[in-house]
């Protein structure tokens, strides 16, 4: 689905992302791990179009995506969530999904004056796939809550809810487990597990959780220093002689602390 080729991203005479090239396959849900600095984001922003490359190519279903704005891949289908939650904080959390979908009847001034049922049955549709989405994700008692006022776990839901209110073809999860509880990690990782099953969803995460890319993630690629170092099972990233230099500098005796 996304084909990322000899991708660079400088900034002045710092190579975050050193010429990366790396596939995703439609389906999968693919782990993205590496120490801090070793270009994951920038590379997530790079795809998304959040950044514009230094030189490189970026592919989506064959088409040359390379540089698009976000606004454009969201239409495409392509969307991302970010380290920490972006929510409408004086909304509610019903009221941040039915803001996703883009070009709604009431967003033009005209509608608003002589499109006012067409405005009202759509927002009740909006509405009703709101509450089926927080249903989904187990959060509909929070649905009237003010979604700043939710916990930091919540809030990644709500994120990984908000993608479930338009066609998205790939999700690009960055950190979702960042200041999240157990027992909510464990949740959306569930989540992310039946969207990928049921609903076709392919999914590419960057998680420093080893036992949540353990979980939910196959393959596994490992960064470093802006290139990508390996790609395979978490157990044979775990074994892999480069991997464990790259986060420890210490060779094989500690390999089973990668990821810690």
């Amino acid at each position: 689905m996304i084909v990322v080729d000899d991708i660079h991203k400088h900034f002045g005479g710092f190579h975050a992302v050193d010429g990366a090239s790396l596939s995703i396959e439609p389906g999968s849900i693919t782990g993205l791990i590496g120490p801090n600095g070793a270009g994951k984001t920038t590379l997530f922003n790079v795809i998304a179009g959040v950044l514009q490359p230094t030189s490189g190519r970026v592919t989506m279903d064959g088409e040359d995506i390379t540089g698009l704005p976000p606004h454009t891949l969201f239409h495409k289908g392509l969307l991302r969530t970010f380290q920490i939650a972006h929510e409408f904080s004086s909304m509610s959390c019903r009221e941040n999904l039915m803001m996703v979908p883009g070009d709604q009847t009431g967003e033009t001034l005209w509608n608003t004056w002589f499109g006012r049922k067409r405005i009202a049955d759509e927002e009740r549709a909006l509405a009703a796939k709101a509450d089926e989405v927080l249903e989904f994700l187990t959060i509909e008692h929070l649905s009237d809550h003010k979604a700043g006022q939710v916990s930091g776990g919540q809030k990644k839901l709500l994120e990984l809810g908000r993608t479930m209110m338009v066609d998205a073809k790939i999700v690009f999860l960055d950190e979702v487990g960042a200041g999240v509880n157990r027992t909510l990690l464990n949740t959306i990782g569930d989540a992310i597990l039946r969207l990928n099953k049921e609903r076709n969803y392919t999914f590419v995460v960057i998680e420093h959780d080893m036992d949540f890319i353990g979980k939910i993630c196959d393959p596994v690629i490992c960064m470093a220093e802006g290139k990508v170092l390996a790609e395979g099972t978490l157990d044979e990233i775990k074994a892999n002689e480069q991997v464990i230099e790259a986060y420890l500098g210490t060779g094989l005796k500690n390999k089973d602390k990668v990821g810690a």
